[in-house]
């Protein structure tokens, strides 16, 4: 074998699987779940009792946690369901640039500048009020399934 050392930079997912199975039956109200391929926030729950063929059945209602879309699914309580990995991270706002597109800053100091300003009008107004007020912003950006989309605002004062 080799006498070098080898050393790797380890990020969250190093090819993993952007979802997980969980028992459908253990899922809860405002747990994560994989609705037609999309992300949701499980909004409610409901399980019918077992019928003549033996499944009991539990009723999703969930909101698409980018478009805030509400979809459906039944799926018997003992088998499993898609569980997206969901990480919410905080950046610093720097910039706003013309075609739609923001400059954050990252924990280790590099700027992040794949993203685009939200599509909720309120957030996006609120967003770009305080960064003409001249305010110290970070958003709250939140990541599943490949998809990132700012969530949140938080002000950390004046420049």
């Amino acid at each position: 074998m080799s006498d070098e050392e080898h050393h790797f930079e380890s990020k969250a997912d190093a090819g993993a699987s952007k979802t997980y199975p969980q028992q459908a039956g253990t899922i809860r109200k405002n747990g994560y779940i994989v609705i037609k391929n999309r992300p949701c926030k499980v909004f409610e729950v409901s399980t019918s009792k077992t019928g003549k063929h033996g499944h009991a059945k539990c009723h999703f209602v969930g909101i698409d946690i980018f478009t805030a879309k509400k979809l459906e699914d039944i799926v018997p309580s003992s088998h499993n369901c898609d569980v997206p990995h969901v990480n919410r991270t905080d950046y610093q706002l720097i910039d706003i640039s013309e075609d739609g597109f923001v400059s954050l800053l990252t924990e280790s100091g590099d700027t992040k500048d794949d993203l685009r300003l939200p599509t909720d009008e309120n957030l996006l107004k609120q967003i770009k009020d305080g960064f003409a007020e001249g305010k110290d912003l970070v958003v709250s950006v939140m990541s599943a399934m490949g998809e990132e989309q700012i969530c949140a605002l938080k002000d950390i004062g004046p420049k």
